[in-house]
């Protein structure tokens, strides 16, 4: 059983890894030399250990295949040794990952997905959700960053490596996943139907608001990223772009060298973008080779925003003076390394290698990064799903009502109260929804005008003007656009 499980992956096809910060696929070559190929023993006293301890391995091997009662998979025990070192680092971001999920990961980072598309990390036995993907099922189900994941169709997560756990939530296109999520802040267990679908490997989105406001969404930083990035910004810029919001809300991350690259566009020659630490604390500062821009710029981000996001944040607050706007990041503020060479049979190990900091040396990990415009977004984005196994109505008291108030609410239905009490006030907005909906009109909430209510409401969470955030940051470039012409 894990305690702290490691590495986050997407659980796309079959993982995520998205939110990682890398220093590259392969990784450092030398750190290794040539132990891949050689003999499991010779192999590991190149890495380090001493003969007794290979000895004891060894040993240990030896008495598990001569005794065990059963027969014993010999691959498997080598790759649970590993695992079981990876996992005694504690480290949530450092993981051991077979041939198969190796391929996954370097998929992942050249920017192809497909499977439910929700990026995860595992936190002491449990399966934690750092973002889910734009456009993905999970996106669209309403799965947030920081829930837990404790079953997949009924099966337990609880305790399970993260690789095992991933292999469970994984399947085919159009196959089904039933989510048991727990909620801060929701008493029961909340439960999502989703079906897996290919996710869009566009990273890039962008968009021309009125007042010459230019909005430019990242998903995730992947290899093609800083130049689909460029590309985008090069195109708003020709259209007389006054102003910039980038939106990196719900992004988990990505590589290294991209964000750096994208924060150069930014950030002025000389400054500082961000520092690296290794253990042994020295660090290496990452400063601009770039220039500044002549329009004012804000980030958009949130508790989804994580790693490379928050890279991209600190150094464009810092050494940029652009405003952050929306919730506090995820905090994760250490970079990892891959190395796959070096085990020579297409397995990989993930390390984190080092820790990251801000420009002006903050280290943000486990805290994360205030925004300086806090703006929350209206309550019916985070409702929690409605249970359709029961028929809600008049007189019940539970969190399910409390949702599908929400939901009304939202929808403009206005039920009179969200406390999760089911009145005449909650039966008429119920008669009224499902009258324009043309469903059948009982004032009760059964599985059908529950999954209509979770279908209106994506459509209103899915309008940019109830995005109470993306709206925030507009008009702060516009108040900023007038100040800048008043002055001329």
């Amino acid at each position: 059983m894990l305690k702290k499980s490691t590495a986050a992956f997407m659980i796309i096809a079959a993982l995520l890894c998205g939110s990682l910060v890398t220093l590259g696929v392969t990784g450092y070559t030398h750190v290794f030399g040539q132990a891949a190929g050689q003999g499991l023993a010779s192999a590991l006293q190149v890495a380090g250990l001493q003969q007794k301890e290979s000895q004891k391995l060894g040993t240990a091997l030896s008495l598990i295949e001569s005794n065990y009662y059963e027969t014993v998979d010999r691959e498997k025990l080598i790759d649970g040794a590993v695992n079981g070192m990876m996992e005694a680092l504690g480290d949530p971001y450092s993981n051991y990952m077979g041939k198969e999920t190796a391929e996954k990961f370097e998929e992942s980072i050249e920017g192809s997905f497909s499977g439910i598309g929700a990026e995860v990390s595992s936190d002491n036995g449990k399966v934690v959700v750092v973002s889910p993907i734009k456009g993905s099922p999970a996106e669209k189900a309403g799965i947030q960053a920081k829930d837990v994941i404790l079953s997949v169709n009924g099966e337990s997560l609880e305790g399970m490596d993260l690789n095992a756990a991933v292999a469970k939530i994984r399947g085919p296109k159009g196959s089904k996943a039933t989510l048991k999520i727990q909620r801060s802040g929701s008493v029961e267990p909340l439960e999502f139907a989703l079906t897996r679908d290919d996710v869009k490997l566009e990273t890039v989105y962008s968009t021309m608001e009125k007042d010459g406001v230019g909005v430019i969404e990242v998903t995730q930083f992947s290899l093609n990223t800083a130049e689909r990035f460029k590309e985008e910004l090069g195109k708003l810029e020709k259209q007389g772009m006054k102003g910039l919001v980038i939106d990196v809300r719900n992004d988990p991350g990505g590589v290294l060298p991209i964000v750096i690259e994208m924060a150069e566009e930014f950030v002025p020659a000389g400054k500082n973008i961000v520092q690296i630490e290794y253990k042994d604390k020295k660090r290496e500062v990452s400063t601009s080779k770039g220039s500044s821009k002549a329009y004012p710029v804000v980030v958009l981000m949130n508790k989804g925003s994580a790693s490379a996001s928050e890279i991209l944040a600190g150094a464009l607050q810092q050494s940029a003076g652009a405003k952050l706007i929306g919730d506090n990041s995820f905090g994760k503020g250490t970079v990892q390394t891959s190395f796959d060479k070096q085990l020579g049979d297409g397995s990989l190990l993930k390390v984190t290698i080092a820790k990251w900091l801000t420009p002006d040396g903050t280290w943000i990990h486990g805290k994360g990064i205030k925004p300086d415009i806090a703006v929350a977004q209206p309550d019916y984005f985070s409702v929690a799903p409605i249970n359709k196994s029961v028929t809600l109505q008049y007189n019940m008291n539970n969190g399910d009502v409390k949702s599908a108030q929400t939901m009304l609410d939202g929808l403009g239905y206005k039920p009179g109260r969200k406390d999760g009490y089911f009145d005449t006030g909650t039966k008429n907005a119920v008669k009224k929804f499902q009258s324009e909906a043309k469903l059948q009109v009982t004032g009760m909430i059964d599985a059908k005008t529950a999954e209509a209510l979770e279908v209106a409401l994506i459509k209103v969470i899915q309008d940019p003007a109830n995005d109470n955030q993306r709206n925030r940051g507009i008009a702060e470039i516009q108040k900023e656009i007038k100040a800048a012409a008043s002055k001329k």
